[in-house]
């Protein structure tokens, strides 16, 4: 599971926007500055990792 360090305060607003995810209010900012809560960023980013390369 992808655990994000959003520590920095460039990862929150004062302005609530809808998540990109899942639609609900969030002060919360990706690293591209897009409202998203961090969990749904780290679910998004687990659902979409591409596969690793078989040895």
């Amino acid at each position: 599971m992808a655990l994000l360090d959003w520590r920095d305060s460039k990862h929150w607003t004062p302005k609530p926007a809808p998540c990109g995810v899942c639609d609900k209010p969030t002060n919360l900012r990706s690293d591209r500055g897009k409202p998203v809560h961090k969990v749904c960023a780290e679910e998004w980013t687990d659902r979409h990792q591409k596969p690793a390369n078989p040895s």
